[in-house]
């Protein structure tokens, strides 16, 4: 079982989803970034439930060479999209969207499946293959 599934079991063991890992360097500090969603919402709570339980696993399980900072948190309202789940599970939701044409597309998310994407965009409807996707993300207007 590799370490992903380690955390995405105990996580889940816990009322909660595995959303992404994250490595990060920041002001010389390693950081191992576990962004977890739950129903209702993830409170500070319930992310030291989880830093808790899965402490014990990198300390087996060692990321970064040993030498990290782990920090449990939610992804947030405007979040990376980087699976296939991530795309489907924010259906309905606002997303700014990069290909490798470099082209940005911003809309709603119609909907989503393990080839292709579509955004509803001031322009109408643009269909993305998911192997052109560069980077995208959720966004909320204020």
């Amino acid at each position: 079982m590799s370490l992903e599934e380690s955390i995405k079991l105990a996580v889940e063991s816990l009322d909660a989803q595995l959303y992404d890992i994250v490595t990060t360097r920041e002001h010389d500090d390693n950081i191992y970034r576990v962004f977890v969603t739950a129903k209702g919402g993830i409170n500070l709570d319930k992310c030291a439930e989880i830093s808790r339980m899965i402490s014990p696993i990198l300390d087996v399980e060692e990321p970064m060479g040993g030498k990290y900072r782990l920090e449990v948190s939610s992804p947030g309202i405007e979040r990376k999209l980087r699976t296939k789940d991530h795309f489907i599970a924010s259906v309905g939701e606002k997303v700014r969207v990069k290909d490798i044409a470099t082209e940005v597309y911003k809309g709603e998310l119609l909907s989503a499946d393990n080839q292709k994407i579509v955004v509803k965009t001031e322009h109408g409807e643009e269909e993305i293959e998911q192997s052109s996707i560069l980077s995208a993300s959720t966004y909320f207007e204020w």
